[in-house]
This record gives structure tokens, sequence and C-alpha cells, in this order.
């Protein structure tokens, strides 16, 4: 297992270093002065030449990756161009509101996904199926900023039941957490279903029924606890990549994460901030993935032992 772990880790090093390299040249080749941005269209030539010389925007292109991949290793990513502030500093702080609108939403995804699939394998073929199957599908086929502005219409507006946008209590996540959750809910139905209805195809399912047991203590407990194992890994995953950023979502109702953040970068051309957010968003995913393969090979000791 050991093997296993440090073989996974030794693999996401040069994916992370590759990441770093292809947004430090994108970045590099973008137009416009981050002189000019920062002080403004009319300053003076020469105060621009001494504040690229202070930043050392005038070094070599090598020189001032290699700076900035030895800075981001201490956990520097700069100071913002736009801000004036430390962009770790401005993702520390952005950082618990990309979690927080994650753990809800992740919850709000298995609340459906996994009842959903289980009710439409039991059921399988029958209204049941197709009604979960397609009220969980129709959240991965709606566009999530399509699906934020629709429930902000209908709950916010109309309803006036739930606030629009913002992020002072819990209220204010009830939304953006429904509707990034349904997005991904589909996918661990669906799942969820197909691994399900393979596990109840086994010939141990029909020794557990001989035996006697009810059906729901078939499918709960021996069919369903061999299904959710490639459940938990799309599980893994799925909380990595909302962590990543749900920048849809954050735009949409106003939540000050690592999303929305890394436009306002975009839109302002700040480097060292768009920089920071997306390899630390990266960084994340990659971390997520890494968890996902540890617990799918604590679950399947056979995973470890062939990737070994």
């Amino acid at each position: 297992m050991l093997k296993f772990i440090l073989k996974r880790i030794l693999i996401s090093v040069p994916v992370l270093i590759g990441v770093a390299l292809v947004l430090f040249v994108l970045l590099n080749v973008v137009p416009g002065d981050p002189v000019t941005l920062m002080m403004g269209e009319h300053i003076k030539p020469n105060l621009i030449a001494m504040f690229r010389e202070r930043m050392h925007l005038d070094d070599p292109v090598l020189i001032r990756f290699g700076r900035y991949i030895l800075n981001a290793l201490r956990g520097d990513f700069g100071v913002s161009y736009k801000d004036q502030r430390e962009v770790s500093d401005l993702i520390a702080m952005a950082f618990p509101h990309t979690v927080k609108l994650t753990f809800y939403a992740v919850l709000v995804s298995w609340m459906i996904g996994i009842p959903s699939g289980i009710a439409a394998a039991v059921k399988q073929n029958t209204f049941i199926d197709r009604a979960f199957m397609g009220f969980s599908l129709m959240g991965v086929s709606l566009p999530v900023f399509w699906a934020g502005l629709l429930a902000q219409y209908v709950f916010a507006y109309k309803l006036a039941w739930l606030p629009t946008t913002g992020y002072y209590s819990f209220r204010y996540y009830i939304m953006p957490s429904v509707v990034l959750g349904w997005s991904s809910a589909g996918t661990v139905a669906r799942l969820t279903r197909s691994n399900l209805l393979e596990s109840l195809r086994n010939d141990f399912i029909r020794t557990a029924r001989a035996k006697g047991l009810s059906e729901s203590a078939v499918v709960v407990g021996h069919a369903l606890k061999n299904a959710l194992i490639p459940v938990v890994t799309v599980m893994a995953l799925q909380v990595a990549n909302l962590l990543g950023g749900a920048v849809m979502t954050e735009s949409v109702f106003g939540i000050p994460g690592l999303g929305r953040i890394a436009v306002k970068a975009i839109a302002d051309r700040d480097m060292p901030m768009l920089q920071g957010t997306v390899l630390f968003t990266t960084a994340i995913v990659i971390a997520g993935n890494l968890a996902a393969d540890i617990v799918y090979a604590f679950l399947d000791p056979r995973i470890s032992v062939e990737a070994g």
C-alpha cells in the first residue's frame, strides 16, 4: 500500500509543475503591462521602468519561472497587482467560502444521487425508475448558471423564500448548494443504479434470498455494500472538483470563493492572483484524486497490488 501511495504522489508532482509551466507561459503572452494596471495609464515611462525592475519583470522568463516555483513551494504566490495584497492571504480568505459551498453541495448530491440510484435499480424499467433517473439527469443537463438564475427567479423573486445573493448565513447557501449538488447528483445516481443492478445479479444475492432474508435486507445489507465501491471513488473526485472552483455558482450567487476571485483576476489581468488560484485549485484536484485512489485501494486491495 505504501508503494502504491508513493507512486501516485510521484506521478502528481510533474503534473503540478506542468500546469504551472503552461499557466505561466500563457499568462506572460497576454497583452497588457502589470505596472500600468497597478499605477494607471498615465504613469511616466521612467516610473514604469523603475517598477518593472523592482518587480523583476525584466528578468529572463526561465529565471522568473524558477523563482515563481520556488516561492510557490513555500506558499508564496506573490502580490496581487490589483489589490496590492498577498495572493496567499486572498486565497485563504476565499477558500473557506468554497469549502462551505462544496460541503453543502456534496451532501445534496449524495442525498439525491444515492437514494435515486437505489430506487431506480430496485424498480428497474418502471415509472419510478424513469422518474428518479430523469430528475437526476436533468441536473446534469441543465447549465449551472441557467439553473442558478432560474432558482433565483422562482425561490427568491417570485416566492421570496430565500435571499438572492450573499454569504452571510446558512440561508444564503441553500440555493447555490442545491443547484451545484443537483448538477453532480445525476452521475452518482447513474453509477449507483448500474452497479447495484450488477451486484443484484450475483450468486451470493440469490443465496441470501434463498435464506429467507427480506428484500430490503438483501439490497441494503449485501448488494449495496459492493455496489458503492466505485461510487465512493466518484464521490471523492466530485469533492475535489467542486473544491477546485464552482466558478459559475459562486459568480451567480455572489459568493466570494476561489472561482469568483479567479474570474475577477481574469477581468483585471491580475496575473499573480490568477496564477495562485489556478495552481492552488490544481493542487486540490490532484490531492482529491490521490485520496480517491487511496480510498479505492483500501476498499479493493487488488487495486494497490496490481498498481504496485
